[in-house]
């Protein structure tokens, strides 16, 4: 039997989430964006006639004003977009118990074996279920209809707002996107379309049609599976609760003035050491891969990663592993603006590798002390002696 798989997408997610909570602001220019004063002041996202006046994601709030001066802003609530994300996974699951989560406002179904039940054509369903969240969520949605995951990701980006686009099978998806470029295939970003630009592909056909094996040679399995993406090829199945096993725990920070110098940009890497630490301690993980995240005054990403000898979940670990990084790949003199920081490669642990002198059993009770006091009293009630600095995150966030 030909799989009906469904990718439902939240139109303009954060800025509907506002309007569904305020039905006075529909057909409003609605703009969700950060805090200029903490400088995260840029549009994350912006209702469709925002849009239709010019408004980008990823501009700064204050072009945004100037060029939509009457707009209602709101900075993100990210509690209220949790709260719309599950009453639409609650729908799907009403049409399936095949449902997977891709993102706060996407998520893959499986209907294949429930059509019958509904006695619908795949299109009818897709129209049913964009009419349920829209009726019941007050939210709009575009849906794409495909034989696989893949396909019907790329086909809920044909019609936005509120569109629905059905491919039935692999030779329909070629002669619809084998002509556009190939920019537009999921999970091609700027480096790969620089890269295929010297190769001479510049079309999702092209690299379907490029030989597989200098591709794999080139970019291993990424390169392969960018060659079964480019001919609409995807066995994966929609898997249910996908997203409820923790891949990594991070975060980072966007400080409210420019720092220099190795020492203080150490101090927000342990705070963040314990804060990413303390959630993977609560969510029963260690990891062993720590990725740094740095970005410059000029808006450049670094982004470095390296694995530990064993698994952890103690900060002083992650923090020693990530100055390392930081030495190694940063220079002294170059000012940062952000940080961030994550643990990845997680799993359960079922052991604990001890020391000799019982260094990291000690951090542990430490660490777990401190996981108690926080729980009953706040995450502020406790903190080492660093965050008393002028450099630390507390420190900055004063002055």
């Amino acid at each position: 039997m030909k799989r009906v798989i469904m990718l439902a997408d939240a139109n303009s997610f954060f800025a509907s989430c506002h309007i569904a909570a305020q039905p006075e602001l529909e057909n409003k220019e609605v703009i969700v964006a950060g805090d200029p004063k903490r400088r995260t002041g840029i549009v994350l996202a912006a209702s469709y006639p925002a849009k239709a006046k010019g408004v980008r994601t990823g501009i700064a709030r204050w072009e945004a004003q100037k060029i939509c001066p009457d707009a209602f802003f709101f900075t993100p609530d990210y509690a209220l977009y949790i709260e719309y994300s599950t009453k639409i996974l609650k729908i799907m699951r009403d049409f399936t118990d095949l449902v997977e989560s891709f993102s706060i406002d996407e998520a893959f179904l499986d209907c294949t074996g429930v059509l019958k039940l509904f006695n619908k054509t795949p299109l009818q369903l897709a129209q049913y279920l964009m009419e349920r969240i829209k009726r019941d969520a007050g939210l709009p949605c575009s849906i794409g209809v495909g034989p696989n995951k893949l396909i019907a990701k790329m086909a809920a980006e044909l019609k936005k707002p509120n569109g629905i686009s059905v491919v039935e099978d692999v030779e329909q998806f070629k002669s619809i996107f084998w002509a556009k470029p190939v920019r537009d295939l999921f999970g091609v970003g700027r480096r790969y379309e620089r890269h295929f630009r010297y190769l001479n592909i510049h079309t999702i056909g092209d690299l379907a049609k490029y030989p597989l094996e200098v591709l794999k040679k080139r970019w291993g399995k990424n390169g392969e599976l960018l060659w079964y993406c480019a001919n609409g090829i995807d066995n994966s199945p929609v898997v249910p609760g996908s997203l409820d096993t923790c891949k990594n725990v991070g975060n980072q920070r966007t400080l409210p003035h420019d720092i220099k110098g190795f020492s203080n940009i150490k101090v927000i890497i342990y705070e963040l050491s314990e804060l990413i630490t303390s959630r993977a301690r609560r969510s029963g993980y260690v990891g062993r891969t720590v990725f740094l995240t740095l970005r410059d005054t000029q808006l450049n990403f670094l982004s470095r990663s390296v694995n530990m000898p064993s698994y952890s979940d103690l900060p002083e670990d992650i923090y020693e592993t990530a100055c390392k990084l930081l030495q190694l790949h940063w220079d002294d003199s170059w000012p940062v603006r952000l940080v961030g920081l994550a643990l990845s490669n997680l799993i359960k642990p079922t052991s604990m590798q001890l020391d000799l002198f019982g260094r990291k059993e000690k951090q542990l009770q430490i660490a777990k002390t401190c996981d108690s006091i926080r729980d009953r009293f706040g995450y502020n009630a406790i903190f080492r002696g660093i965050s008393l600095t002028e450099g630390s995150l507390h420190g900055l966030n004063q002055r």
